[in-house]
């Protein structure tokens, strides 16, 4: 998970290159979310799934035996998910679903320890009304602890708990809603003859984490109070 948070640092400042129309994105939980950035006006809502990146790993000394092992482990996973109510994905701020027909695209990268390979992905725990983070985390690590071991390989989590959303462009309409309330409200306070001029409307949905399970989904608006007619 460690390449991850050093990717969300450079996925912030690039964040409107991202299309906000992508299937599924991961929110990462910024170590230093300044807040004060970030539009009072924002849709906070439960996200989608809690998403946990795990690592099955291989030190079987002949390489071409290591790798069949650890793809024979990830094929296994595949396999289990549904029996353990989790979904698997591959990816790293976007990803898409990881199954039979795509698992041996998965990149295989050098472990720490030599003759070693890993290949990583994600579990993801849809996150369902009135259920919590250790909840979340609780279904994930017994789906991984009981993905059957293949020759040497092995699986566990790394790092920790993330958010996803999915296709967060929908929640386009909603964010401007609030954005006209409160524009409409700020500028009656200031009499009939004012109302309000918003910019950065055409920017892509953005996103951060809000608590364990919630995001905040907004856009980059800001706008001015202005006498009507200008």
């Amino acid at each position: 998970m460690k390449r991850i948070f050093m990717a969300a640092a450079v996925f912030s400042a690039l964040l409107p290159s991202v299309p906000a129309f992508a299937q599924e994105i991961v929110v990462i939980a910024a170590r230093r979310t300044d807040y004060t950035s970030i539009p009072v006006i924002r849709l906070k809502r439960t996200a989608d799934f809690a998403i946990l990146e795990v690592v099955v790993s291989g030190d079987t000394r002949d390489s071409a035996q290591r790798q069949e092992e650890i793809y024979g482990m990830v094929r296994k996973a595949i396999e289990l998910a549904p029996r353990y109510g989790v979904e698997l994905a591959t990816g790293q701020l976007v990803v898409e679903p990881l199954t039979i027909d795509n698992y041996r695209d998965l990149g295989l990268e050098k472990g720490e320890r030599e003759d070693s390979d890993e290949a990583r992905f994600y579990v993801k725990a849809r996150l369902e009304s009135g259920m919590g983070s250790a909840d979340a985390l609780g279904r994930i690590t017994r789906f991984v602890e009981a993905v059957p071991t293949v020759g040497r390989a092995l699986i566990e989590a790394d790092g920790d708990l993330a958010l996803s959303v999915v296709q967060p462009d929908q929640y386009r309409g909603q964010i401007i809603a609030l954005i006209a309330e409160d524009a409409n409200r700020t500028a009656s306070a200031f009499g009939p003859g004012y109302g309000v001029q918003v910019s950065q409307l055409e920017q892509p949905v953005r996103w951060v984490r809000a608590s364990l399970t919630e995001v905040f989904l907004y856009l980059p608006i800001s706008y001015a109070v202005v006498p009507r007619g200008e």
